[in-house]
């Protein structure tokens, strides 16, 4: 009735189940430690070179979202200019439409994402700024 190629399929998937398990606790596990034992803040400036790029990384010091919001920018702009010229066969109007509308309105998309992360980082920078002079005047006045 079953085949050996069947059992195999079943073992497979036992066996695919048990690593995606067995993944998934490593994760929380490892996710844990990293969080609690290398991302605490007793070690904020304390990692150089590679180490330091690390902490950074992982605990969203610099975004890279802006980077990759310009480059894919740029290869949107260049694919809805470059695949408007397959339009020039079938229709002239066709074509400029999208030379210019399709540019200018992702254009539009990517600034308006841009402008959330200019506003992201702008707020930080403010609460960054408040709490030193909320920590300055604690200060002033404990003297």
């Amino acid at each position: 009735m079953y085949s050996s190629r069947s059992l195999f399929n079943i073992s497979g998937a036992i066996g695919s189940t048990v690593w995606i398990i067995l993944s998934l606790i490593l994760a929380i596990v490892g996710g844990i430690l990293i969080y609690f034992l290398f991302l605490n803040k007793k070690n904020e400036g304390k990692f150089t070179g590679f180490l330091g790029w690390l902490y950074d990384f992982l605990s969203f010091k610099k975004m890279f979202l802006e980077t990759l919001l310009k480059i894919t920018y740029l290869i949107v702009a260049i694919y809805i200019t470059l695949s408007s010229f397959a339009l020039i066969g079938y229709s002239f109007l066709g074509f400029l439409l999208q030379l210019l509308l399709g540019n200018v309105i992702a254009r539009v998309v990517y600034e308006f994402s841009l402008i959330l992360l200019v506003i992201c980082r702008n707020t930080t920078e403010i609460a960054k700024n408040t709490s030193k002079k909320v920590e300055e005047k604690k200060s002033e006045e404990n003297k």
